[in-house]
């Protein structure tokens, strides 16, 4: 098993990368940049890239919707480029919000796209005349359309690999499948171990079905917030996954479409669901916050004494995660808490 982090949502990003160099040393294997309606991960990555030398850099998710398929794997070739051949791809749908309110377009078909994405970055990165007639992009812009003058193209640079990973952020059936049968990895969020077969384990059957054998084994990466520690100061740092977890299950979507509201009602916790988003949309986001499930706090992060971390580690590991993605927090030096687990991983 692997160990990853994520890098916050609006931090200082010098400081950021300054924190990864230390963690890099102190082992870790993979850093996810994400990206929502702060600064752009394509920029944070590339600095990453000449600041490290082993981490692996993800994008921990570039939208979809926001980046045409071809520019989406420039910027992937570029960053394996920069990086040595170490770059990950993560994709993921965003959400309406985010897509309609930031973007400003439409949020359709995001099955649809996501798979046409993939397969036309994958052609892009074997230097193929791209063509592709699609239900949602058409390359080149057929005759009918524009000018009439857009012809086929094979990226001009050679890229450092054919294959570069894409990862996939996925939480719903149908896109689980399609994770399971076209992507190298799998990107789930407030990931309940016990829970996920159950959830998942049809969908995922699905898709591996269908999947290519040239794929490989599906990665997982999973995890959550990281402190490790006996005193009930540490036990209590649980209280700073609150947050998160209301603004996910109450704002992050409206009635009716909130993907996280979803899940966490898949989870067995839809009467706490439904309140969470109903105080958020309310404003009472205090209020939101205390009604997330104590037990479910503990069930995915893994804050605690040694032994609980461990214990945690092995069910994540026995529920088929494979990069357990920890974001150190509290008063201990994140590197130490990255050695402790790495020891614990080995």
């Amino acid at each position: 098993m692997r160990l990853s982090t994520t890098l916050g949502y609006a931090g200082n990003v010098v400081d950021d990368v300054q924190r990864v160099v230390a963690l890099e040393k102190a082992g870790l294997d993979i850093v996810w940049v994400p990206e929502t309606w702060g600064f752009d991960a394509a920029t944070q990555l590339g600095f990453l890239a000449a600041r490290t030398t082993t981490v692996h850099i993800g994008a921990g998710i570039l939208p979809i919707y926001s980046r045409t398929p071809t520019l989406i794997a420039q910027t992937a070739a570029g960053l394996d480029l920069l990086s040595g051949g170490r770059a990950i791809l993560g994709l993921g749908s965003s959400g309406p919000q985010v897509v309609e309110g930031w973007h400003g377009v439409p949020f359709d078909r995001p099955l649809q796209r996501t798979r046409e994405i993939v397969a036309i970055c994958r052609q892009v990165w074997r230097r193929e005349l791209v063509v592709h007639d699609g239900a949602c992009y058409r390359l080149p812009l057929p005759p009918n359309e524009g000018l009439g003058l857009g012809k086929p193209l094979k990226l001009l640079t050679h890229p450092v690999r054919a294959d570069i990973p894409i990862y996939l952020a996925s939480l719903a059936p149908r896109s689980v499948e399609l994770t399971a049968e076209v992507a190298d990895g799998w990107l789930p969020i407030f990931y309940l171990p016990e829970k996920a077969r159950a959830v998942w384990g049809d969908a995922l059957g699905r898709g591996a079905a269908r999947r290519s054998p040239g794929l490989g084994p599906l990665e997982v990466v999973a995890g959550g917030l990281c402190a490790i520690g006996e005193d009930e100061d540490v036990v209590g740092l649980r209280e700073q996954a609150r947050p998160q977890l209301a603004l996910y299950v109450g704002g992050m979507g409206a009635p009716g479409k909130n993907f996280y509201t979803s899940l966490m009602a898949r989870y067995g916790y839809q009467r706490q669901a439904e309140q969470i988003q109903a105080l958020y949309l309310a404003g009472e986001r205090s209020a939101a916050a205390a009604a997330v499930p104590e037990e479910l706090l503990a069930a995915t992060t893994l804050i605690g004494p040694a032994s609980y971390v461990r214990e945690r580690i092995a069910a994540y590991r026995e529920s088929g995660v494979t990069v357990l993605n920890v974001v150190p927090i509290g008063g201990a030096d994140p590197c130490r808490t990255v050695e402790q687990v790495k020891e614990m991983l080995a």
